[in-house]
């Protein structure tokens, strides 16, 4: 999928793809050519092994292909896959890096000796077609590509990729002006201006889908307070939206209205602008004072030591204590381990978290699902009738303008509930040393495509 185009997919793997008459199935030609690094030719029997083994993993990859019924091997060089109901999105879907065609008898070996289907070993290994494998990975440090050395198309343009985790945009910065990276993700925007004379050093841009929000729990034994409808619109009618894209960011964000990013079917800024969230010291007042709250609350907010799109958890949780603090909101801040925080996040045992939302595939429906059926959990959190109704009909809508308007009712029915608040939409900006000629930027779950990068 190319950036701006995210319901359109392009050949890779497979060279043709058509739905099958009269049916929810669809048929997928392979590239005859296709074979693994080890240098096995890849059939369709390792992309039937690949889709089943990520429809029933146990990492979460099965629940965004719910809808496949089945996947069987069709011809010489095809693979049918019968979905349930009929399903355009489906194939956006499918483009997600979860679905990755595996070598079948590589990882079949390895699960069968770990008992574990092969992950254990895949988080050290590659079993794959592209044009780098997985030479080594440590948490928190690195993650170590070298060239496929039997590459079936055309060659790795590189001999080795390291991907280093520098958390800290000071560091980028100081690393990329040097020459000891080719590549700095995480600068802040004045960082970004002061590279724009290094004659060394180019900025790139790109709009991407992730986005920050903030989380609220409605469960009362976490936080009375909050499990109040009135406490949690008084939170999200205290924030000072247009200061956090301006001053912090550098205007180099939006936000949407809710948990479909600008850009998606359903999502737009004129949306956003309409139902979003906005700031209203005295909405939020009145709002406390009507839930018996007038004399303030106060809440543990929990965020990441980390950092993203050049902005510290930490800064921002400062901000947003400073604008709730307005409204007697006392923010208690909470700074975990990024490891820690998941779990913690995960288990609902959180008041308020900052939390940042990454697309595992790109379609409306699943992110929307997520807010009422996984996020909800974590949050103490259940969806009111009407809102479940509201995903299906967009979803199913044909026309698009019928499906945008949907999508933003079901945005507003959610900016209602006032359990998630989208902070920003961040505008990546990635400085590039001027050695590497190409470097293609993607919104669409992942950064860059780093297959395409060339030197100069």
């Amino acid at each position: 999928m190319a950036p701006g185009h995210y319901d359109a997919v392009i050949p890779s793997l497979a060279t043709n793809w058509e739905r099958l008459p009269n049916s929810a199935a669809w048929r997928f030609t392979l590239d005859p050519a296709a074979a693994f690094a080890s240098g096995t030719k890849l059939t369709p029997e390792d992309c039937r092994f690949s889709l089943d083994r990520a429809r029933h993993a146990a990492d979460g990859a099965g629940q965004f292909v719910t809808n496949i019924a089945t996947v069987a091997v069709s011809g010489l060089n095809a693979i049918d896959i019968e979905l349930h109901r009929p399903d355009e999105a489906f194939l956006s879907t499918l483009a997600s890096p979860q679905f990755a065609i595996l070598e079948r008898t590589l990882v079949e070996a390895q699960g069968n000796n770990a008992g574990n289907n092969g992950t254990e070993w895949l988080n050290q290994h590659s079993a794959g077609s592209g044009p780098y494998v997985l030479a080594g990975w440590s948490r928190r440090q690195s993650i170590q590509l070298t060239a496929n050395p039997r590459p079936w198309r055309d060659p790795a343009a590189f001999r080795r990729i390291t991907i280093a985790h520098i958390p800290y945009p000071a560091a980028q910065l100081r690393a990329i002006q040097k020459g000891d990276i080719d590549v700095a993700f995480n600068l802040i925007p004045e960082q970004i201006a002061a590279l724009e004379s290094d004659r060394a050093v180019r900025i790139q841009k790109i709009r991407s889908l992730d986005f920050v929000y903030l989380a609220l729990t409605a469960d009362p034994a976490v936080n009375k307070p909050l499990a109040a409808i009135a406490v949690r619109q008084a939170v999200g009618a205290a924030i000072d939206y247009e200061d956090l894209l301006g001053r912090l960011l550098g205007g180099s964000a939006t936000r949407p209205a809710h948990f479909l990013p600008i850009g998606v079917p359903g999502s737009t800024e004129a949306i956003a602008a309409q139902v979003g969230y906005h700031q209203s010291l005295d909405r939020a007042r009145t709002l406390l004072r009507a839930a018996g709250y007038g004399d303030g609350i106060e809440v543990q907010l929990s965020y990441a030591d980390d950092a993203i799109a050049g902005i510290t958890y930490h800064s921002l949780a400062r901000k947003l204590q400073t604008d709730l603090g307005r409204v007697g909101i006392k923010l208690k801040l909470d700074m975990k381990n990024p490891a820690n925080l998941r779990a913690d996040y995960l288990a609902g045992k959180l008041q308020a978290v900052l939390a940042f939302w990454h697309p595992p595939v790109i379609e409306s429906r699943v992110w929307a699902e997520a807010t009422i059926d996984r996020v909800g959990k974590r949050l103490g959190w259940t969806a009111p009738n009407v809102i479940p109704p509201l995903i299906d009909d967009a979803a199913a809508a044909a026309d698009p303008a019928q499906a945008a308007v949907l999508w933003s009712n079901f945005q507003a029915a959610m900016v209602e509930q006032a359990t998630l608040i989208p902070l920003f939409q961040p505008t990546y900006q990635v400085a590039i040393r001027t050695g590497i000629a190409k470097f293609p930027l993607t919104a669409a779950g992942w950064m860059a495509d780093l297959s395409a990068a060339k030197p100069a």
